[in-house]
Parts: C-alpha cells; structure tokens; sequence
C-alpha cells in the first residue's frame, strides 16, 4: 500500500508541475480591466455591489419601474457571435418582455464598428434623449452590463439602471421571457 500511494504522490507532482497545467492557470498579473476601466476578461465572475452612474434595481424593483411612466427601456447586452458579417444563432436566446439585444456592446474594447451600433440604437431607442430610462442587463455574475452601463453614462445617458443578475433573476422568479434575437446593425 505503500509503494501505491508514493506512485500515486509522485504522478500528481509530476502534473503539477507541468508546463500545461500551469499554462490554463489564468495568469495572476494578466490584467482584468483596460486604461478606460472597463471589464476585458473574465466576464461571467462575481460583480460589484455598485456602479458609477446607475442605480443597481432587484426583480421586484424591476417590475415596480416597468410601472411607471416613462417605462424605462430595457437594454440585453449578452453576447453573440459573429460572423462574415452577420449573427450567428448557435443557441436560442431569451430576453425580458420587451427588450432589444444590443448584442456585444458590453465587450471591454468595441471595434468602432460596434461602438457606433451601441451609440446608434441608444439614439434611436430613446429619440435621442439622454434622460430616458435605461435598464441594462445581461445574466447573473456578468461583466457585460456593467460595461455597457459604463458606456453609456460616458455618453451621457443619466438614467440608468442595471438589473445586475439578469435573466437568471428574472427566471429564477417564474417570470415569463420571451425568444430574441440581436437587434440588427444599422
């Protein structure tokens, strides 16, 4: 019994101290956010309790908002891929009731192509006053939102909410969805 454990002992450090074990270990000094100090890895972690420039609202005051007048605009930002310049539907997707998915706009860097979607259908969501309600969501423990937030108080949107845990929150109270797709680039 012994003999069996020192090999069993030996084999794992062995494994340890491979190079590629060591390499998918994230590398600790690889930074999480850029200069502008928006998320650009890891983006399903754990989130902040606060963000600049919005106000962070639960299901419950979710719903209470979706009450009032103006009704706030709710904004999906979850990723999807693209390709040769179209979306790519490699899973069906669900959004709240009466969301628009600007897809990959809460990427930590946007291609000037995909900076202009995001500006242009923010305008275009809220006939370009920057006072309207915003609600900006994603799934829960996802960077994204929070960078979009981040970019659109940059552009001077001053009601913004971020409905932090998503469409897991929203799922998880039994509330309805319903299918989505990305809105288009213009």
């Amino acid at each position: 019994m012994p003999r069996a454990l020192s090999f069993v002992c030996l084999i794992a450090l062995i494994l340890g101290s491979s190079p590629m074990i060591q390499a998918a270990t994230p590398d600790p000094d690889t930074p999480l956010f850029n200069a502008d100090g928006y998320r650009i890895k890891l983006y399903r972690s754990p989130t902040p309790q606060r963000i600049d420039g919005a106000q962070i609202v639960d299901t419950a005051q979710l719903q209470m908002l979706l009450k009032q007048n103006p009704e706030p605009v709710l904004i999906d930002v979850y990723r999807r891929q693209w390709l040769q310049g179209r979306f790519i539907e490699d899973e069906p997707h669900a959004n709240l009731p009466g969301s628009h998915w600007l897809a990959n706009t809460g990427d930590g860097e946007l291609a000037q192509s995909w900076m202009e979607y995001f500006i242009l259908s923010l305008r275009s969501l809220t006939d370009g006053q920057k006072d309207t309600p915003l609600v900006f969501y994603c799934r829960a423990d996802c960077w994204l939102s929070w960078n979009a937030i981040k970019r659109a108080n940059a552009l001077g949107y001053s009601h913004l909410y971020w409905y932090r845990d998503g469409l897991d929150a929203w799922l998880a109270a039994g509330l309805p969805v319903e299918p989505a797709q990305p809105e288009p680039l213009r």
